[in-house]
């Protein structure tokens, strides 16, 4: 999680070593902006800004943005700060115009920022934003308008335990139902069923979507019985035994750490935890589509990355060269690169299949993004509002301190603010 406003938890980078180069190789031919200007007016370096302050994720992206700014005759200084501190240091430099040339932004800030006008729409760089999926293009658009790509993205799957499941004689679950069957004859004597992150903050939401989504349910109006039949889910896991209470107050790296522990036989999680589970040896694990509610429908999960966008500035030249920095970074080779190299998914469809029949574990997560919703595609910036009331109403359902209809009733108050 880099900040409270943020759903997802950042990515956790897998690969490391030839991934560097191979960016830097790829990113050969790609165009690239700068942020001085020499004295006949040519743009000879250009600024950029994200939140990849951890190594090596850091070292990574500024070897793309170098080759990228090379390939156009540029330097890019780029620099980061902790994914917290990223949307105020934007705000205060959106207000004293001093903005980097290039920006990037997790998916769901996108609008905050894009409604101060800071941003630019890509439109007039003649980007090609072709073969994106939907909702990755949805996560980027404000009022109609496309400002920001992301090259690549992520999502959550159902991760299980191969062995767990062959010993008990349970098929992986694909609906509700099978779910539950499957998770209570997976519990036995410290070991769970399921796990997932129920907690008090946008993770928690952000886990619980899949089942609300995928029943019908909409953030827009959270006190209907689509939404309580999902709530209901979860609390008859708790209730069961299949599922801990101590669910409430995992994060997503607790929930992956008792997977590892074999203290729970399957969990909903995310591909930035592969690199974690590989280094288990002695784990057979596989990932598996989100259960549904009927058997045949498609699991609608939320849409989880980064966007590149190009804030205003007083120099056109400058705003190009970024441009042309932004376009290379999602360039078809280039974000296969990055997909390799931190277990996420290309963004353009075609290349996403192509990756997820070479890399199995990333099938699923490949298969969902396909169908996959930006978080602020319904209500906009008004999305964190109702974000806190779906993880308040968790909170209040699996402790039993309210029913799912009363908690989904108390959810939509705090997101109308009534």
């Amino acid at each position: 999680m880099t900040s409270p406003t943020r759903p997802l938890a950042r990515r956790i980078t897998a690969r490391l070593g030839t991934g560097i180069v191979a960016l830097g190789l790829v990113a050969t031919g790609c165009g690239g902006p700068t942020d001085t200007e020499s004295a006949a007016g040519r743009v000879t370096s250009i600024t950029a800004l994200d939140y990849y302050s951890d190594e090596p994720e850091h070292a990574q992206w500024g070897e793309l943005l170098t080759a990228c700014g090379k390939s156009a005759g540029v330097a890019v200084q780029h620099s980061s700060v902790p994914g917290a501190s990223l949307i105020p240091k934007v705000l205060q430099q959106a207000s004293s115009r001093t903005l980097p040339d290039l920006l990037m932004l997790d998916n769901p800030d996108l609008q905050q920022i894009a409604q101060t006008g800071a941003l630019t729409p890509l439109d007039q760089y003649g980007i090609d934003s072709s073969g994106f999926a939907k909702g990755i293009l949805s996560a980027s658009t404000y009022q109609g308008k496309l400002y920001g790509l992301a090259p690549d993205v992520n999502t959550i799957a159902l991760f299980y335990n191969k062995d767990m499941l062959a010993e008990a004689g349970v098929a992986v679950p694909r609906t509700w139902d099978e779910l539950k069957q499957a998770a209570a004859r997976l519990t036995r004597q410290g070991r769970y069923g399921m796990a997932v992150d129920a907690n008090a903050t946008f993770e928690g939401t952000w886990q619980f979507l899949p089942f609300l989504w995928s029943n019908g349910g909409d953030e827009k109006q959270l006190d209907t019985p689509q939404a309580a039949q999902a709530l209901q889910l979860w609390v008859d896991l708790v209730k069961s035994g299949s599922m801990s209470k101590s669910v409430l107050n995992w994060k997503q790296s607790d929930v992956s750490d008792q997977f590892v522990a074999g203290r729970t036989a399957m969990m909903i999680n995310g591909p930035w935890r592969i690199s974690a589970l590989n280094e288990a040896k002695d784990l057979h694990w596989g990932v598996a589509t989100i259960p549904v509610p009927h058997a045949g429908q498609t699991p609608v999960t939320p849409l989880g990355g980064e966007v590149w966008t190009v804030p205003q500035s007083d120099s056109k030249a400058r705003r190009q060269k970024a441009a042309q920095v932004l376009a290379c970074l999602n360039d078809s080779a280039n974000m296969r690169a990055l997909a390799e190299q931190h277990f996420t998914v290309p963004s353009r469809s075609a290349v996403a299949a192509q990756y997820a029949e070479q890399e199995p574990s990333m099938a699923a997560f490949a298969k969902s993004v396909e169908a996959a919703r930006a978080r602020t595609g319904e209500l906009g910036v008004h999305w964190p509002k109702a974000a806190t009331g779906i993880y308040t109403a968790i909170q209040s359902a699996l402790t039993g301190e309210q029913t799912p209809e009363e908690a989904l009733k108390h959810a939509q108050q705090i997101a109308t603010g009534s």
